[in-house]
């Protein structure tokens, strides 16, 4: 697997004449695929991650990048080879834009977070399973690594880690799960289209779980399964998250929200709210540093005293002061059912 370009004025000087795959008898109807990331805040990680979508070692598929403003994806608005959407800053709304420009260009949409590294075969692993099975609405990939469960992983070493993935992290069989991982997934977009399916705006800024809510629509018209061949890796990088306080209060709010459109059972909501809340006290208590456990606690508390205001709403994080409480590392959104 070729390495990516460091820099960002590499990015201009990508190969610009790959071939594209052709199909092999019996595959004319592969879907069309379409790569889409919603970045904000993070233009190098953003950059280094285009540039390797971009080298030859990677298949040639249109992408878009959606970000709140032009100075969010410096180095990108020369590279012709990307399509550069500016609009409302928001995950959920960002990635609306995208659904919307890749309409009358793909079958499918990759949804990638900017810190997302696929496997050059990740696609046609996708490709092959919506082909084999029209039922299919979304499907994720198999993470063989994940920066944000612990420390960050650098892309060098996360190229290095799907160059030497051993042929057995890609068997197995397509398998239905209850929501895909928001850093990887593939949507169908004639099942979106035809239901009238959107990423819930009402989710601002990082979409706390917006991949469970928007996954549980779909599953309503189709499968949501995991791709096993489709192999990625998750940086985890730091910057750009969610303060504190904020994250704090989307634990409590989105997962409520949820609950009420009947996106996620009370079963999963309560147990989610729950273990959110109880790691967030032990992390307060034990004053733990890795992540601002202080502060997200403190922004499930102001969740719960708004629950019992009946005030519970998910924007309500607009309103949140930041002055105290410090940037955090948060799991990205499809860590939601396993991690607190």
């Amino acid at each position: 697997m070729a390495q990516y370009p460091s820099q960002l004025g590499r990015l201009a000087h990508v190969e610009q004449s790959k071939e594209r795959p052709q199909c092999t008898e019996g595959q004319a109807t592969l879907p069309r695929l379409a790569i889409g990331i919603a970045s904000a805040g993070r233009a190098e990680t953003l950059a280094a991650t285009v540039a390797y979508l971009l080298s030859p070692a990677m298949p040639d598929i249109p992408l878009i990048v959606c970000v709140p403003a032009p100075d969010h994806a410096a180095g990108l608005a020369a590279c012709d080879r990307v399509q550069l959407l500016t609009g409302p800053s928001g995950l959920t709304r960002q990635r609306n834009a995208i659904l919307s420009a890749c309409a009358d260009k793909a079958d499918l949409v990759l949804f990638f977070d900017d810190d997302f590294v696929p496997h050059p075969q990740f696609a046609a692993h996708m490709q092959q399973a919506f082909a084999a099975d029209p039922d299919i609405a979304i499907a994720t990939g198999r993470v063989i690594a994940d920066g944000i469960l612990g420390s960050a992983i650098g892309l060098a070493e996360a190229v290095s880690q799907l160059d030497t993935s051993e042929p057995q992290a890609a068997s197995g069989t397509v398998r239905d799960i209850y929501n895909a991982y928001g850093c990887n997934m593939a949507v169908k977009l004639a099942t979106a289209r035809d239901h009238g399916i959107r990423f819930d705006e009402s989710l601002p800024l990082y979409g706390w779980l917006e991949d469970v809510d928007f996954s549980r629509a779909l599953a309503r018209h189709g499968r949501c399964v995991e791709v096993p061949g489709a192999l990625g890796v998750h940086l985890g990088v730091r910057s750009g998250r969610q303060p504190g306080r904020r994250l704090g209060y989307s634990q409590v709010a989105n997962p409520w929200r949820m609950m009420r459109k009947g996106t996620l059972s009370p079963l999963r909501g309560f147990r989610q709210i729950g273990r959110n809340i109880t790691a967030n006290f032990i992390g307060t208590l034990f004053k733990t540093t890795e992540v601002d456990r202080r502060g997200r606690f403190l922004g499930n508390l102001m969740a719960m005293g708004d629950l019992l205001r009946r005030r519970l709403d998910p924007a309500r994080i607009l309103e949140i002061d930041l002055q105290p409480s410090a940037r955090s590392p948060i799991p990205s959104p499809a860590t939601q059912g396993s991690r607190p």
